[in-house]
């Protein structure tokens, strides 16, 4: 308040009404005055979807296409990606401080631009440029020296690494930065990295605003932590909207058992066949049981080379299905298996795994013109 600095949050979650109101809350507990804060609503459509059905908009997953009839007794939620309009609509009627609900990540950084800079929303090599910039900021210090695959021994004090930020120009250049005094490191490699984060066609990142060619971005270190962007080109938006929504898809227990030297991972592998085994004479009903040897084959699975000696072991083994009681009983299995099984056995503090009800991802698309996003500005 005392600087004038605007914040714009996707933070209020699926309640973003709520998170207003507790900021309001802090705001008269500091006898702040004259605070005004926007909430982007109508992303929420979870009540809506039969009413889409009777219209024709199906919302079958975008990726598979299978149909939403399949899921659709079982959805929890429902929530249309917005972009940078509402946004832009609510700094321009003198929030202060915006909070959305479901929104594109990149949104909240372009929205700003849009607004301070006045870019028409025809202007696709602007509104990509900002996109791009967006996407860089999105996952924090991914930028700036965390996570980074070309030499991260390199990367100077990680433990206080400082956030990227990025500088915004008219003209649609930006440039990435980070605080003086702050770890980590802003290079050209470590945004270049970032910029592959999540991408499918490089050639069509789609957001609700435009389309942008990221092939066409040019990188230049421009001093010291300091990356210059330059050179995005955009295209038109589409006229669709994507639609999150997630489903109740069964029940899902996971439990581990470390096996020590000699021969550890003899011993993992007997322990899996052994439980195995009592799952199937119980005829307990799994969609799908699944084990990894952490340390050894989590990560790359089949394709992983397995070493002659081992110290130790860590057998993980989980299971998923829709059957809560078989799910239940795999987590009674376990524990035997410290007496029956292999020896040199332990990792078992945590006691049986219990079933936790799984919750699965819908992808979908929905047209524009059958949602309507709403800005509601309050003053406290």
């Amino acid at each position: 308040m005392k600087k004038n600095i605007k914040i714009v949050t996707n933070g209020g979650g699926v309640n973003p009404e709520s998170c207003r109101d507790a900021i309001f809350a802090v705001a008269r507990s500091l006898g702040i005055r004259g605070l005004r804060i926007g909430v982007v609503q109508g992303d929420n459509i979870l009540g809506c979807l039969d009413t889409f059905k009777k219209r024709g908009i199906a919302l079958d997953n975008m990726e598979n296409g299978e149909k939403v009839d399949t899921v659709r007794n079982r959805i929890v939620s429902a929530n249309v990606y917005f972009g940078a309009r509402p946004i832009v609509t609510a700094l321009g009627q003198g929030a202060q401080i915006v909070i959305t609900g479901r929104t594109t990540d990149t949104a909240l950084t372009y929205a700003p631009m849009i607004h301070e800079f006045g870019w028409s929303w025809t202007d696709w090599d602007k509104l990509a440029a900002g996109v791009v910039a967006g996407h860089i900021l999105e996952c924090g210090g991914q930028a700036s020296g965390g996570n980074f695959s070309a030499g991260w021994q390199t990367v100077p004090d990680l433990a206080h690494i400082g956030f990227p930020i990025a500088e915004a120009y008219p003209s649609g250049e930006i440039v990435i930065t980070k605080h003086n005094g702050t770890g980590g490191m802003v290079s050209v490699q470590s945004v270049s990295e970032q910029l592959l984060y999540e991408i499918g066609d490089p050639t069509n990142y789609i957001t609700p605003e435009c389309i942008a060619d990221f092939t066409t971005i040019r990188l230049a270190q421009d001093g010291a932590d300091r990356v210059r962007v330059s050179g995005v080109r955009g295209k038109p938006n589409t006229g669709m909207y994507k639609v999150s929504m997630s489903y109740a898809d069964g029940y899902t227990a996971v439990g581990t058992l470390t096996y020590a030297w000699p021969d550890a991972l003899q011993k993992a592998k007997k322990a899996d066949e052994i439980l195995r085994t009592r799952l199937a004479d119980l005829a307990l009903n799994f969609d799908e049981i699944r084990t990894e040897f952490v340390g050894l084959n989590s990560c790359h699975g089949p394709i992983a080379q397995m070493p002659d000696v081992i110290n130790e072991v860590v057998l993980r083994i989980g299971v998923r299905g829709r059957d809560f009681e078989s799910v239940e009983k795999f987590g009674k299995e376990i524990a035997p298996l410290i007496l029956v099984g292999p020896p040199g056995v332990t990792g078992f503090a945590g006691g049986r795994p219990k079933p936790s009800e799984v919750i699965a991802y819908w992808p979908a698309l929905i047209p524009k013109d059958a949602v309507e996003p709403e800005v509601v500005v309050a003053e406290v």
